[in-house]
């Protein structure tokens, strides 16, 4: 009986999160399911606090990187990249195509796939639009923005909110972290640039008039600001990996550079605090501890090892097999239910199994490639895609969800696939 009741919560929170009736927000609905959870006895209150001690690290990291993010766009500093990457190009379509995908690979790995997503896509589609493309152009740079962001969010346990969460649980390390994912990045990020190009081959532009783009420096809102943001920057990055020596939460170097950052932008009449502060995700810190609480659920039911059993049978063909099997569950798992979720049910069925070593390695990193890349095979596999077509129909361009199935699983699939090979070598050379 607590199976069924376990099961009925979960579906019918992710029903509410993904259809957010009446606007309803993520997060409470996610708090509503937890709140159900506790009062048909599913979970307990012991469980909300291990749940809250799992995932504060992650939802506070993430936030702070959404605000320092929000702080560079109102500086205007994602298009003056974005316009020099343009310029970089000389003219050429495909160049501009590549150049464009590399900056959104890096921003996605320091500020997170929801700041490449939501902060480019508006800043190419202007762009392209000013440089007198018709829609059938546009439309190839505005899916390889999405797609970039998700698929090149891997490299720094920063990067994807689902990366944050994996690697708390398993308490791997940032420089640890980083190390694994190298080359699995390069991998993704190459394959996604082969795989967009091979897709839209008909349709991307092979020139464009250099003198229709505006010039990087008229962008910039604040010229003081945008200087210190290279040091602030910096700090950032640094900051990211001393925390791993120090063993201070990522969490508390983000909060930290973000509250510098907004007090130094206060001063700025490009920068609004306040508004910046309003467009935080907070949702998504009770949106993770009532998801994962209501997924805790699940693990108390006894169905995460179920899950468990089969992770277990999965490897028997071996690390290349083992790593394939995880990063296609996890995958496949979270294009049908959220990224999220999956993330948190496989992490406790990879802990809840007898699998140690390399192999258990293989398995939490295939894991979070699968939750960071099998999103976006549809509309529904991440919160971030969701808002992402919600800012491109506002922007006049609209993607039926059948067009975009058809489009991502294509795309995904390979991609995918080389990621996790990438993500096999990178096991058997680093151990």
């Amino acid at each position: 009986m607590s199976a069924v009741l376990a099961i009925l919560v979960f579906l019918l929170t992710l029903i509410l999160v993904i259809w957010q009736p009446r606007n309803l927000s993520i997060g409470w609905s996610a708090c509503g399911g937890a709140l159900l959870a506790l009062l048909v006895g599913v979970v307990h209150f012991n469980d909300v606090i291990e749940v809250a001690s799992i995932i504060w690290n992650a939802t506070l990291a993430f936030v702070a990187i959404i605000i320092i993010s929000l702080i560079l766009d109102h500086i205007g500093f994602f298009e003056w990249a974005a316009l020099h990457m343009a310029l970089i190009a000389r003219g050429n379509g495909i160049r501009m195509f590549i150049f464009i995908s590399i900056l959104g690979a890096l921003i996605s790995a320091f500020f997170a796939n929801d700041g490449g997503a939501l902060i480019l896509t508006p800043i190419v589609l202007a762009m392209v639009r000013a440089l007198n493309f018709d829609e059938r152009r546009v439309f190839p740079f505005v899916i390889a923005s999405g797609f970039i962001a998700d698929t090149t969010s891997l490299p720094l346990v920063v990067s994807n909110l689902v990366n944050i969460v994996s690697a708390d649980f398993f308490g791997v390390s940032f420089g640890k972290y980083a190390l694994h994912m190298i080359i699995p990045t390069v991998f993704s990020l190459f394959a996604s640039i082969a795989v967009l190009y091979l897709y839209f081959r008909k349709d991307w532009p092979a020139h464009y008039q250099l003198r229709d783009l505006k010039k990087p420096a008229t962008v910039l809102k604040d010229i003081r600001m945008f200087h210190i943001s290279w040091f602030v920057l910096t700090v950032l990055v640094i900051g990211y990996f001393l925390s791993s020596l120090v063993k201070i939460p990522v969490s508390f170097i983000a909060l930290a550079i973000a509250a510098i950052f907004l007090f130094l932008g206060s001063r700025s009449s490009a920068i609004h605090t306040v508004k910046i502060l309003k467009s935080a995700p907070w949702s998504i810190v009770f949106f993770s501890l009532g998801m994962y609480v209501v997924v805790y659920g699940l693990r108390n039911a006894g169905l995460i090892h179920l899950l468990a059993g089969v992770i277990e049978e999965g490897t028997r063909g071996g690390l290349f097999t083992g790593t394939l099997m995880m990063g296609f569950l996890s995958a496949i798992l979270s294009a049908a239910m959220n990224n999220l979720p999956t993330v948190m049910i496989n992490a406790l069925s990879i802990h809840a199994t007898s699998i140690s070593g390399v192999m258990h390695q293989a398995l939490v990193y295939a894991n979070v490639i699968g939750a960071d890349l099998g999103p976006k095979m549809t509309p529904i596999g991440s919160l971030a895609t969701l808002l992402w077509l919600h800012v491109l129909s506002e922007k006049g361009i609209k993607i039926r969800w059948g067009q975009y199935f058809k489009i991502g699983i294509v795309i995904t699939l390979p991609v995918l696939f080389m990621t996790l090979f990438g993500a096999y070598l990178s096991i058997l050379i680093f151990g």
